[in-house]
């Protein structure tokens, strides 16, 4: 091993040392950042004034740590950091009241940096509204999660929502060049080819850690290869060798996200399984919740299998039972068979059309009086307003089908289910012909 290669070799990660000191350091945000915004509010107030709580919400490597303890440096307010895996109730309160000493004796005020906040009980979350409420802490609170499911409702209306967004080419470009040079980072020890400096951005999808995590990796196989005395250089075959796969370009809150599930759920539409399979693949690889992939393939069996294959419905459903049992890597085989299933069966969106024609006439105003003889007639004086008075009831019939009016008078002959000829629907396609026909009393 090369002197060079010495120094990528038990040390704090490059990610850690490489966490901006200030606001100023920071890479993107600048939709927080601009003068007179919360967060530079917050970092530039004197410690005795007061401030707003904030929750950071966005995908991992976009900054909320380093926000977090740049503006505790900046602002030299007491810092006390927490973790939702870690902490329990007894020690936020204990948190709470340090801080309410803290701010009584020595007039300073405390910031409460508490990362992972979903994770927090809703229990662990009300521990914390009584400091937040009276200003014993800022609480700064990073999330990766919606915090309007994650977060409870009293917590929310006491804190500004910020969204950090991933940070694009440009910041971690500047990232990349920063951690070659300065002398937290790598110092200068290797230098980056423009074609693994590229490599490097795109494989990062917008996560400074995971760029920062790959450099290090990528300059220490450089380093092994290096000749004595020689510059490291690092080439895009070593950002190959340091990284075993791809990391895809995909945000889970941003466009790649929609335009993937989109393309997903058309290819079933469109009957193309290998399609399908693709962009299920790359969803699951990209770290997307499952979740979300199995409710999307319980609509689409409704929307666009329907009565087409019965079936398809409960193929989805089980596979998001299977997922919610089983969860991930193993979860990824029941998604694959519903998806292969849905994708290869007939279609029929003819439910999906009725529904959406249904709610059109009620929305409308189309929807009149139910006719009396359909209204309950099992509460007292119910009868003597004629309701019930002529129902037919049908299994009193031969055939199980009576003639009879089910629709108001204002909607009658109306038709809004129209069933195709595709799959198991055209058998009900002939026997609704035949259904309607008796109703209608032809």
């Amino acid at each position: 091993m090369t002197s060079s290669a010495a120094l990528f070799r038990g040390q704090t990660p490059l990610a850690v040392r490489m966490r901006p000191t200030s606001l100023d350091e920071v890479a993107g945000q600048g939709h927080l950042l601009r003068p007179g915004s919360p967060l530079v509010a917050l970092a530039s107030s004197d410690a005795s004034a007061a401030g707003s709580s904030v929750i950071l919400w966005g995908p991992p490597g976009t900054g909320k740590t380093t926000l977090a303890q740049a503006i505790a440096r900046s602002s030299g307010r007491r810092f006390v950091e927490l973790s939702a895996i870690t902490a329990g109730v007894k020690d936020v309160r204990e948190v709470m009241q340090d801080a309410l000493n803290q701010r009584d004796l020595y007039g300073q005020s405390t910031i409460l940096f508490l990362d992972e906040i979903h994770r927090f009980t809703k229990a662990q979350q009300d521990a914390l509204l009584p400091g937040v409420e009276n200003g014993w802490v800022v609480l700064i609170a990073a999330t990766t999660e919606n915090p309007s499911f994650s977060v409870i409702s009293p917590l929310l209306s006491r804190s500004l929502l910020l969204t950090l967004r991933p940070l694009d080419d440009e910041d971690l470009g500047l990232l990349v060049d920063r951690a070659i040079d300065d002398p937290r980072g790598l110092a200068g020890a290797v230098t980056l080819e423009p074609d693994a400096r590229a490599a490097l951005i795109r494989l990062a999808s917008g996560d400074a850690r995971r760029a920062l995590t790959a450099l290090e990796a990528a300059a220490s196989v450089a380093a092994d290869d290096a000749e004595d005395d020689a510059t490291p250089v690092v080439t895009a075959e070593h950002i190959g060798q340091a990284v075993d796969r791809a990391l895809l370009r995909y945000d889970r809150q941003g466009d790649e996200h929609y335009d993937v599930i989109s393309a997903f759920i058309k290819s079933i539409r469109g009957s193309d399984v290998d399609a399908a399979i693709h962009y299920l693949a790359r969803m699951i690889e990209a770290g997307e919740d499952p979740r979300f992939i199995a409710r999307r393939l319980v609509i689409s069996a409704a929307e666009d299998i329907g009565l087409a294959d019965p079936q398809a419905l409960q193929i989805a459903v089980a596979a998001a039972d299977a997922v919610a049992f089983i969860g991930m890597p193993e979860g990824r085989i029941p998604l694959a068979e519903a998806t292969a299933y849905l994708a290869t069966t007939a279609k029929s969106n003819a439910a999906y059309n009725a529904i959406n024609a249904a709610i059109a006439d009620v929305r409308a105003g189309g929807f009149g009086r139910v006719p009396a003889h359909l209204r309950d007639a099992h509460y007292p004086g119910a009868k003597r307003l004629g309701h019930g008075k002529g129902y037919k009831y049908p299994h009193d019939s031969d055939i199980g089908i009576v003639a009879q009016q089910y629709l108001p008078d204002e909607l009658r002959g109306r038709r809004y289910y129209q069933p195709t000829n595709h799959g198991t629907e055209r058998d009900v396609s002939a026997r609704l012909e035949k259904i309607r026909r008796i109703v209608d009393g032809q």
